[in-house]
């Protein structure tokens, strides 16, 4: 990475060269032979009476979530689409991509199209794990505190029809953007985008009657995510799932979708919602997106009005992030969400954002851009800014404390993580004796080297304590984040050192548009 190492005040087994991926996204079902994770081992096979196998737990617990495992393969792939020369450089790329492949496998299997047998029924499969109907037991994915090795008890599947418009919307995106990640696999990329465009076609039909919502607004289809992932709208969903078809396949009817409906998109953006890029909210990146179609490739009418909307919005975006009057801890961190823990989600995004916005405008030979009143930012200033926050969750801050397990010399002990936390003994533990592991306060017997944890308060306070989630529990959606801007923030390959534009950065600035051939 460029910029200081970060990790607090010394090195240690997070500071050799490359490595940007944590090693905590880790897979359900049969794992790779060469998995990294030495205390894990075959999970969840019988899920969805293993129809289901595969993909990934969310954090801590032993759920696995379609909405946020979606997101976090999307923003993995866009990542991998930008920056590919920088993971090649440092010997990542394959593993990225097998993250990613492992994620979009799973994904083709949450959508189940209506058949001969059930005509008007199509299936999206919302959540596996959960708290079952079964009154015999009490031992659940939420109660017990056990292994997914471990795990003997009834695991419920929650499933949608096409209303669920946010679901299906995120399924659409990530698998868009991994065929773009695989393009180079005709015959699997060619099947992410047309089970893409299939779901596409199912869920923004405008048959009479038909009517768009959000995933968590229905018990039998997310009423146990509500608590964990509520989704609070469905159109930014629906825009950046065209944007990414768009991309995918080149065909200008989604993007007319995307730009026809950005305005809508917006209105339905929440305040508290306003400029953050996680999970429930994809205005903001998406405006990043059209920026850099009208940078790129001017496709001029319909799509400028959109365009310069966007353009805006981005610039705005940047400024905010650059700006005194908004939320930053003492120590210098950017609390995009001040009524909230898990800032460092939305503090690694905000830093891939605007590093991603500081390469696009460098290859633009453009220095700086305008805020509307009146003040300008440059792309150092962005530059800075991504750092600064990068360096603040590896150490630089009033706590000198690594929020990334392994990196540093001071970095949290006690994770609030099942596997990381029982002993991998060869033994089987039951539901029962997991308060054991989950009061202890020893430091983890397992280390869950790479995870980012959610963070610091306010106040830049930390506790790591293991019964404190909203201080020391993991997820792939903000780990995928931290890949991201990491990714971004490091050092372009060496062999671009006597390039220009946008090889010497290191960034891909034709990739994604590999497919769109009717300019």
């Amino acid at each position: 990475m460029t910029g200081r190492s970060g990790g607090g005040r010394g090195g240690g087994r997070g500071d050799r060269k490359g490595r940007p991926l944590p090693k905590n996204i880790i897979p359900t079902g049969v794992l790779p032979k060469d998995d990294m994770v030495k205390f894990r081992g075959d999970s969840g096979l019988d899920d969805g009476n293993k129809s289901l196998v595969g993909g990934y737990y969310d954090s801590g617990n032993n759920i696995k979530f379609s909405f946020p495992m979606a997101y976090t393969i999307t923003l993995l792939s866009w990542s991998v689409i930008e920056y590919h020369p920088k993971y090649e450089e440092i010997g990542e790329l394959d593993h990225v991509k097998s993250i990613i492949k492992w994620g979009s496998d799973y994904l083709l299997k949450l959508f189940i199209h209506a058949n001969q047998t059930s005509p008007s029924s199509t299936t999206l499969i919302s959540q596996v794990g959960g708290v079952s109907n079964n009154k015999t037991s009490t031992d659940n994915d939420v109660n017990c505190w056990q292994r997914p090795e471990d795990m003997r008890y009834e695991r419920p599947v929650s499933s949608c029809d096409e209303t669920a418009s946010d679901l299906a919307g995120e399924i659409i995106a990530a698998l868009s953007a991994a065929s773009l990640v695989f393009n180079e696999d005709k015959k699997y990329s060619t099947n992410l985008t047309k089970t893409a465009t299939d779901l596409f076609d199912m869920v923004t039909k405008e048959d009479p009657g038909f009517v768009q919502g959000m995933y968590t607004t229905k018990d039998e289809c997310g009423g146990q995510a509500r608590e964990f992932y509520n989704s609070t709208g469905y159109k930014d969903e629906l825009v950046w799932g065209g944007t990414w078809l768009f991309f995918a396949t080149g065909n200008a009817t989604y993007l007319r979708y995307a730009t026809e409906n950005l305005v809508s998109a917006e209105e339905e953006e929440s305040s508290v919602d306003k400029g953050v890029f996680y999970w429930n909210n994809k205005f903001t990146a998406n405006t990043v997106l059209l920026t850099r179609l009208r940078f790129f490739i001017d496709l001029g009418y319909p799509y400028e009005e959109s365009f310069i909307l966007s353009n805006n919005n981005v610039d705005s975006l940047m400024c905010s992030y650059l700006s005194h009057t908004t939320h930053k801890t003492q120590g210098g961190l950017i609390f995009l969400k001040p009524d909230q823990y898990a800032p460092l989600e939305y503090a690694a995004t905000a830093s891939f954002l605007s590093k991603l916005y500081s390469d696009y405008l460098a290859v633009l030979h453009k220095s700086s851009s305008s805020c509307t009143n009146g003040t300008s930012f440059s792309v150092e200033n962005l530059q800075d800014f991504s750092m600064s926050q990068v360096n603040y969750i590896l150490g630089d801050n009033p706590m000198e404390m690594s929020y990334v397990v392994g990196y540093g010399n001071n970095y949290p002990k006690h994770v609030h993580h099942r596997g990381a936390s029982i002993p991998w003994d060869n033994q089987w533990h039951s539901c029962a004796e997991g308060s054991t592991w989950l009061n202890s306060e020893n430091p983890n017997p397992n280390e869950l080297l790479g995870a980012m944890v959610r963070g610091p308060d306010w106040n830049d306070m930390f506790l790591d304590q293991r019964d404190k989630p909203w201080f020391t529990e993991p997820t792939i959606s903000s780990n995928a984040g931290l890949v991201a801007a990491l990714i971004a923030l490091h050092d372009p390959p060496h062999s671009s050192s006597s390039m220009n534009g946008a090889e010497a950065l290191g960034i891909d600035n034709s990739g994604i548009f590999h497919n769109i051939h009717f300019i």
